[in-house]
């Protein structure tokens, strides 16, 4: 895919794997940009304030985001196709960042940071009264959550043993808690199966199989490709994964201008991991 060296950051693809939503520096202001990937036109979908990080509902319907607006950056949501008003979902809340959805769209898992606690995962019902509620705070940090496509499951990154590294837990829970990496891990994103869930580890990409019956376990994580990709701030995600799991959405440093990034999908990777991965591997 083609696409105009910009400062790209926070790449999503939509549920169907059609669309692609960004957040854009665009000078001084940040914006939220639609590309329809067959066509690779680009479309605007903020125009005011200061917009990030966007979100797909899982029906493909709205992207929520961030938005600075009046010295306070809150969670709106806008139909993707650009019609419509916009519906702030969050008021009062300190620099929240939306990063999954629940699959039924009810539910909304974000992150922000406590005073004493750093980051902090928080959910955000998207009915009735919509309070936010704590899901996982402690003295360490947590972030990145991500829930599993049946909902039973919540993978996040903590860095409660000094390293950043990537846990699932039970969700709601009370449940069971397991670390799936082992060298340091971050950026978490479950296959659309949920048979894999795929994590960073430093210029590595790495793949971990799940199985959830009749309990939950997970193998040894795997390599599957390595490269000198784009990597966002502290608990951001600068990549993601195709609906059929074999394509992987990446950015990276354009030339001269290293400080802008392209789009680029990282493509035959699964011939690769065939190679290197014992024939029994059921995917």
């Amino acid at each position: 895919m083609k696409a105009p060296a910009r400062f790209y950051n926070n790449p999503r693809l939509s549920p169907d794997g059609k669309r692609l939503a960004v957040w854009i520096v665009a000078g001084a202001r940040c914006e939220v940009a639609i590309c329809e990937l067959s066509l690779e036109t680009w479309t605007r979908l903020t125009f005011d304030w200061d917009n990030h990080a966007p979100l797909w509902s899982p029906d493909g319907n709205r992207v929520i985001f961030g938005s600075v607006r009046g010295g306070s950056n809150q969670l709106f949501s806008k139909p993707a196709d650009g019609g419509g008003s916009e519906e702030q979902l969050t008021r009062d809340r300190t620099y929240p960042w939306a990063q999954s959805s629940f699959p039924d769209g009810k539910m909304l898992a974000f992150q922000e940071t406590g005073l004493d606690t750093g980051w902090d995962i928080w959910l955000l019902p998207l009915e009735g009264d919509r309070t936010p509620a704590i899901f996982l705070q402690t003295a360490a940090n947590e972030g990145l959550p991500a829930f599993s496509p049946d909902g039973r499951f919540l993978a996040c990154v903590s860095d409660e043993t000094g390293l950043n590294e990537v846990y699932v837990q039970s969700y709601p829970g009370p449940g069971g808690k397991w670390q799936l990496s082992t060298e340091g891990g971050t950026e978490p994103v479950w296959a659309a199966d949920g048979r894999e869930l795929f994590y960073r580890e430093g210029d590595r990409m790495m793949a971990v199989e799940i199985t959830t019956e009749p309990a939950f376990s997970a193998a040894k994580p795997s390599l599957v490709f390595q490269g000198a990709y784009e990597r966002g701030a502290i608990y951001s995600r600068d990549y993601d994964v195709t609906p059929d799991g074999r394509r992987f959405l990446m950015l990276r440093s354009s030339e001269p201008e290293a400080a802008a990034t392209e789009i680029q999908f990282v493509t035959n990777w699964f011939e690769e991991l065939k190679r290197r991965v014992p024939a029994g591997r059921d995917r």
